[in-house]
């Protein structure tokens, strides 16, 4: 990272992921930037709370010459309480992109957004005091309780108003205070896409979307969660304060953040078209939608496949972070099972553990009460290179997923893979289209949290020496035909050709 008053090709806007977080998004992110060391990148990372000490998981790239960090969920600097009456107009505008909000019929006015989340947003100019302090903001906190929530604790509602709307104030103060160069590129809508759509209406450049997960879906799935027990470290947490009786205003919330970004994106792009067909759904023009699935760089794994022993390891591999999403507690089961008829097996967990310890400390606590001390190792962070040529099986149990890419790299390695049936995974495993159909199953999916049935799966697969080759070929013959990295690459290079970075 070298000059931040340099202007970047790209600015690429980032919620709690890259470059210091691991993980699928991450990867990609950085398998990006590695490709195009032409074009040059600024980053801009979100996360909830600044943490203690800021450690990157990736070496940044020479083309990145900016990282600018910004934590949401810190207390804004507002100064000291003071009676004002607030502007009532200010106040009206609010309250009809709130009504939007909650039936999004048609387009909102530009005017809203603009005034409720830039002109009058900024901490400077005292709007964000008028929203905490006046007279005006109180009534209309008063009047939305009585008229969608008069039966919950007002204290509660009051405090979840005040925590929605902390994070969107505070992006119109760091929407100003960047300068994005040629093009936006948002890798989700959320507080990253809604920063995006700031950027877009101050400096008029153009705004690119890339979904992998779609955000309103996940945000959907841990509201409804009971493993929201605790404020993870990334932005995909709400805020505990009114989340019992409030939870659909979050969710509202980011569902017309998310139409707000669509209608300011062009390309809007997913992995897959299930994806592309719930942003057409959430609001999305299906005339700017595109699909780009992932890729790897083949090459980079090709020698893997040598390093096989002769006999496949009866190894079960899950390569992630160990955190409710994965539902890693399906996978202990399932190799719990297993060893009842494979003493020999063993469940490998290869991913980083800091995100959420707790949970972490729940898998532990379930290994111990199962017994299964000397079957599953938590092996914390490995390079994917190392331990890929040791695994038998690559072994996802998410209850949420897009494009994995840890599928793919096992596949180049030579590697069958056992997974739920979310996200892109039934197209990895079965094929696409027909012709890509035709090359056979790279493995099996199976029912989401169905430890029983991965059980199954996985003993047949490692019971059946024909049918585990047939799989690892299906899989190779896939990932070269399709999911090559340098196809991402020249996609990527095209839209950033069209939004004007020569």
């Amino acid at each position: 990272m070298s000059d931040p008053a340099l202007e970047p090709d790209i600015t690429l806007l980032l919620e709690g992921t890259y470059p210091f977080v691991r993980g699928g998004v991450s990867g990609w992110v950085h398998q990006l930037i590695e490709g195009m060391p032409d074009i040059t990148f600024a980053l801009v990372y979100l996360g909830a709370e600044r943490p203690d000490e800021e450690v990157l998981r990736y070496s940044m790239p020479s083309n990145v010459i900016d990282l600018q960090c910004h934590y949401l969920m810190e207390d804004l600097n507002v100064g000291e309480p003071e009676e004002r009456q607030g502007d009532p107009a200010f106040f009206r505008d609010s309250e009809k992109l709130h009504d939007w909000f909650r039936c999004p019929v048609g387009k909102p006015d530009p005017g809203w957004v603009e005034r409720v989340l830039l002109q009058e947003g900024s901490v400077d100019n005292g709007y964000t005091r008028n929203f905490f302090f006046s007279h005006a903001a109180w009534e209309q906190i008063k009047k939305s309780y009585n008229q969608f929530c008069p039966d919950a604790s007002f204290q509660a509602y009051f405090w979840s108003v005040r925590n929605m709307h902390a994070p969107l104030l505070k992006l119109s103060s760091i929407a100003r205070g960047i300068k994005p160069g040629k093009a936006i590129h948002t890798v989700t809508t959320g507080y990253a896409g809604l920063l995006g759509v700031m950027l877009r209406q101050i400096n008029v450049c153009p705004l690119i979307l890339t979904e992998h997960g779609i955000y309103t879906k996940e945000r959907k799935i841990e509201l409804q969660s009971r493993f929201l027990r605790e404020t993870p470290p990334g932005l995909s947490n709400v805020p505990e304060a009114g989340m019992e009786h409030h939870h659909q205003s979050w969710v509202r919330m980011f569902e017309g953040v998310g139409r707000l970004v669509y209608q300011a994106s062009d390309p809007i792009i997913s992995l897959y078209e299930l994806n592309r067909q719930r942003q057409v759904h959430d609001g999305a023009d299906p005339s700017r939608t595109r699909i780009i699935p992932n890729g790897v760089d083949v090459t980079q794994f090709v020698h893997l496949r040598g390093q096989r022993a002769a006999t496949t390891p009866r190894v079960l591999g899950l390569i992630g972070r160990i955190v409710p999403i994965k539902d890693i507690k399906t996978f202990i089961r399932c190799v719990g099972v297993l060893a009842t008829r494979m003493p020999d097996v063993e469940g490998w967990l290869i991913g980083p553990e800091e995100e959420d310890p707790l949970y972490v400390d729940e898998c532990r606590d379930l290994v111990e009460s199962l017994k299964l001390e000397k079957h599953i190792r938590f092996m914390g962070f490995q390079k994917v290179q190392d331990v890929l040529p040791q695994l038998g099986l690559m072994v996802l149990t998410s209850i949420s997923e897009a494009f994995p890419l840890v599928l793919l790299e096992g596949f180049a390695s030579g590697l069958p893979a056992l997974t739920t049936d979310v996200g892109a995974c039934r197209d990895l495993i079965y094929g696409a289209e027909p012709e890509d159909r035709a090359l056979g199953s790279a493995g099996v999916v199976v029912p989401m949290v169905d430890h029983d049935a991965m059980a199954q799966a996985a003993f047949a697969l490692f019971n059946d020496p024909a049918r585990w080759k047939a799989a690892q070929q299906a899989g190779i013959a896939r990932v070269e035909r399709y999911y090559q990295q340098s196809f991402v690459i020249d996609h990527y290079r095209s839209i950033y050709r069209e939004a004007g970075v020569s």
